[in-house]
């Protein structure tokens, strides 16, 4: 059972005086997320800015929003629909009901809005969700607002949930008018596709067919931008120039956005500009021609044609000529009166009216300071200061007239008109007469948005009715913009008829850029050059010359289209003609491929000198220590290695693809495993270990097996590379900017093949680099370990330097590659082949291993016994007749003697001269000696 009339209201009355100030939701009151409220049977509700911007902080908790710079001109529609409401109830239009409101602040924000609006839908203090909400029965059975398209859309998308009605008085998206999308979405004005017309036709009207336009990055500004190309288009209007601003007025690219397009707007030739921007925007904009002198024609559109606060802004007079369409408007006495004597609804609360009576009544003077504090309004705000404010003691209890003086109380008409329009519909879904409402009050919103879409009444002498999208479908006002001292006045010069679609201006007028009643004429355009064509942005009337695209052309000035490349050929862009694409590869006959071909002959030639010198003193110390047969491997391994820098040259193919990378990376793990095994015998020969882990890693010592075993498992990875991701020519289309096209080889769709081969190789390198490292202190004479160190850390450093240049420079791969196999094998030929070369062909001077002994002897053993005569073969000592080339030292220490420095005769005359005891005494002297290679 409802509750009607006296009772009901007693019911909120007592709600109200209990209430305050009370916990609702976390909300206190004193800072609730609704700012206004008064009790009824039938509540309505409110949703406009009361503040122009959300302040600028990063959300990290859902906590309430802030708001931040009164907005005098929505408060004022504010109070015309409050003051509609309290009229309807005095007039008793709905007998025995009273119309109650609640009004959200929406900051300008979508987001702050959809808080109110779960404010205002909450039942019981919640907001349940269920699968039906066709008895949903909130509080608020209508939503009034919001003030800005991307506002009302965002709300319309959680209203068509609960199909609650929101009917908006400036909100004119065309996309808003899609009842598929925004089904409970209603407005008391016309889709801005027809302001959009009516700003076409009155361009055209005037003879201007070259504009500018400046449009916000909201879904107002955008939707209507695309409105305005159709219907300019349809009136032989074009387009200068397009630029986007963003809407958010934090945001802290906005300025530095301005400055960029107002410099657009300088540089243009178009003197006719178009703005589709919220009043705040064209502010800053306005500052910024006004700050460099800037005149044009601007063309305003319904969010800011009757700005007072723009029209009033310093040097206004300087930008010229401004005109643009607005909503129907008409004046009301009895609103104007009701501004003069500004209280709350009796058993409510307004908090927007007690902070505009403390921004007008209360005394502030040190906000006019040089320095004023920080709580202070803006400096536009204090211009609203009374300059008998500190006169008073209670701001609240004042009032003056200066909404009715300062604004245009005339524009607040279709507000008024959408309270009506509600009221129109509650009458008949309440089924009221002249005395009572028998329906029941407590509806379900949607049977509201049904009596609603049908309604029809007169309202100030103005017709109301919806159409189908839900529209309210009346004529648009011309205004213009007359100079009135240093400010201007809006001067109604004309009206464009929604249904008829016309134009009419009703007189003449003084033009800022003439000077005089003639209008100014703005038309275009210049000669389109070759290689580019008209771009009709809109029409043919009018065009921007741009060059044609690649694979495009045009030879021949003022073409509409540029023509296409035939087969085989292309064009780059703003080219006169086509022609073929060259191929990009290393060609036989280029200078970088000769070079490096040359590079891989000499290193080849090279290779074969040094095996010629290995042989040829194959019998010398130096190369009996650097072991003539694993060296001739090696040998075989580099030059292997450069002859796959070969297969790089000439057009690639799948073959050649294939056969560079098994080239390099067989022969180069042949030579890198035979480096590896040298520096494993240092390592086994002079550095102690236990007998069992010597024993073991003896076993190991198998030069032959190893760089078979190790270059086999490289032929493995190769192998499943060809199998799994093989190289092929890389299939990637040339660029469209380009003339060439690259034909190189890709090493497989992900790399991988390609990557573990190298990191093979790599592997090897660094094992072989440590063990040479772990026995870098062994005397020269007897060790290859500082050339293996720098043959590694040669290879090492280039293949560090390829891969990133490799990544980076993937046009040049191919040649990229083949320089680090050149630059890295010829590492190893000079680190390690050519030193030994040089001693051989010089005349080793290395001591003999006879003479290491000799002088170790001489220091730490003491001089041996001529008359004791000991054989080469000495069992009791563990050292082993020499057989086999291996002389055994101790039992933890190897020494090969390929190198012959060490023969069976020298042996046993030095054998001979030391006796059993004194040789094992200089034996466990050399155990504690640093090991030395032989």
């Amino acid at each position: 059972m409802q509750m009607r009339g006296p009772p009901r209201r007693f019911f909120w009355a007592l709600m109200l005086v209990s209430g305050f100030p009370a916990l609702v939701d976390g909300c206190d009151f004193a800072e609730s997320v609704c700012g206004a409220e008064a009790p009824g049977d039938v509540v309505i509700g409110i949703l406009l800015p009361c503040h122009r911007k959300v302040k600028d902080h990063v959300r990290i908790r859902p906590e309430n929003y802030h708001c931040s710079d009164f907005n005098l001109e929505s408060f004022l529609k504010s109070l015309a629909t409050i003051h509609e409401i309290e009229a309807i109830n005095a007039a008793g239009f709905l007998p025995g009901l009273r119309l109650g409101y609640l009004m959200c602040d929406t900051c300008a924000s979508a987001s702050k809005a959809l808080q109110g609006v779960g404010h205002m839908l909450q039942v019981n203090g919640s907001l349940n969700v269920i699968c039906d909400y066709s008895d949903f029965r909130p509080t608020v059975k209508i939503v009034l607002g919001a003030l800005y398209s991307e506002v009302s859309i965002a709300v319309a998308r959680l209203m068509n949930v609960y199909m609650v009605p929101l009917l908006s008085s400036t909100s004119s998206a065309p996309d808003l008018s899609n009842k598929q999308r925004y089904p409970s979405f209603m407005r008391t004005v016309p889709s801005d596709e027809h302001q959009t017309r009516a700003v076409a036709r009155m361009m055209h009207h005037f003879g201007w067919n070259w504009v500018g336009v400046v449009y916000g990055d909201d879904a107002y500004g955008s939707e209507a931008f695309h409105s305005f190309l159709g219907n300019a288009e349809a009136n032989d209007v074009c387009l200068a120039y397009q630029e986007v601003l963003p809407h958010y007025l934090d945001d802290s690219l906005s300025l530095q956005s301005v400055k960029r397009v107002a410099k657009v707007i300088r540089s243009s030739g178009a003197q006719v500009v178009l703005l589709i921007l919220k009043a705040e925007l064209v502010e800053l904009l306005f500052k910024e021609m006004i700050g460099t002198n800037t005149s044009r024609i601007w063309i305003s559109t319904d969010t800011w044609t009757k700005s007072k606060f723009l029209s009033e802004m310093k040097g206004i007079n300087e930008v010229g000529d401004i005109l643009g369409f607005t909503f129907v408007s008409e004046e009301s006495e009895p609103f104007n009166n009701y501004l003069k004597n500004l209280t709350a609804t009796p058993g409510g609360y307004n908090r927007f009216i007690e902070e505009y009576k403390n921004l007008r009544f209360n005394c502030s003077s040190e906000c006019f300071s040089t320095k004023p504090p920080s709580y202070c309004p803006t400096p536009d705000l204090l211009t609203m200061k009374s300059a008998s404010a500190c006169k008073f003691t209670d701001p609240q209890v004042q009032n003056d007239d200066y909404l009715v003086r300062a604004l245009d109380t005339g524009e607040t008409f279709l507000y008024r008109a959408a309270v009506w329009a509600t009221a129109n519909a509650l009458k008949k879904l309440l089924k009221c007469n002249s005395s009572s409402c028998s329906g029941d009050i407590n509806f379900p919103p949607w049977k509201l948005l049904e009596e609603l879409k049908k309604v029809e009444f007169e309202f100030e002498n103005h017709y109301i009715n919806f159409d189908k999208n839900g529209d309210f479908l009346s004529y648009y006002n011309l205004i213009m913009w007359e100079r009135d001292g240093h400010s201007r006045r809006f001067q109604n010069i004309g009206k464009y008829q929604v249904l008829d679609k016309e134009i009419e201006v009703d007189k003449n007028f003084t033009w800022f850029s003439t000077a005089n009643t003639t209008i100014p004429p703005y038309r275009c355009s210049d000669h389109c050059a070759p290689g580019s064509v008209k771009k009709i942005l809109n029409v043919s009337c009018c065009y921007n010359c741009t060059l044609c695209v690649e694979g495009t052309f045009s030879d021949a000035p003022d073409l509409a289209t540029c023509k296409a490349c035939p087969n085989g050929t292309w064009a780059l862009k703003g080219w006169t003609q086509c022609g073929p694409r060259s191929e990009s590869y290393l060609r036989w006959t280029e200078a970088h491929p000769i070079i490096m071909i040359a590079a891989a002959v000499f290193g080849i030639l090279l290779l074969f000198v040094t095996a010629v010198i290995f042989l040829v003193y194959r019998d010398s110390p130096p190369m009996k220590r650097a072991e003539v047969r694993l060296s001739c491997v090696m040998m075989v391994g580099l030059s292997v290695s450069f002859a796959s820098v070969i297969c790089f040259m000439g057009k690639p193919n799948i073959h050649l693809c294939r056969a560079r990378q098994l080239l390099y990376a067989l022969g180069f793990t042949l030579c890198v495993s035979c480096i590896l095994v040298k520096a494993y015998r240092t390592f086994l020969a002079f550095l102690p270990f236990g007998q069992l882990t010597c024993r073991r890693l003896h076993k190991l010592y198998k030069p032959a097996a190893l760089v078979i075993g190790l270059t086999a498992l490289q032929g493995v990875i190769c192998l499943l590379w060809l199998i799994l991701d093989s190289p092929d020519i890389d299939p990637t289309p040339p660029s469209p900017q380009s003339m060439i096209i690259l034909i190189q080889c890709s090493e497989g769709a992900t790399h991988i093949g390609f990557g573990v081969m190298l990191v093979y190789i790599a592997l090897l390198a660094l094992v072989g680099f440590f063990l040479a490292a772990k026995g870098r202190k062994v005397p020269q004479e007897f060790s290859e370990t500082g050339y293996i160190i720098f043959s590694m850390l040669m290879y090492l450093f280039v293949w560090v330097c390829f891969i990133p240049v490799y990544i980076t420079n993937h046009e040049n791969a191919a040649p990229v590659q083949a320089t680090a196999i050149l630059v890295s094998t010829y590492g190893v030929i000079f680190c390690h082949f050519l030193p030994k070369c040089y001693e051989a062909l010089r005349g080793s001077k290395a001591d003999t291993l006879e003479c290491v002994l000799r002088r170790w002897r001489g220091v730490s053993c003491p001089k041996p016994d001529p008359a004791i005569r000991t054989e080469s073969d000495v069992p009791e000592l563990g050292l082993p007749t020499v057989r086999g080339n291996r002389f055994s030292i101790t039992s933890t220490t190897t020494m090969l003697t390929t190198t012959g420095t060490l023969k069976h005769a020298d042996s046993k005359v030095f054998m001979k001269q030391m006796s059993y005891r004194k040789i094992h005494a200089c034996m466990n002297k050399l155990r504690r000696r640093r090991s030395v290679s032989i």
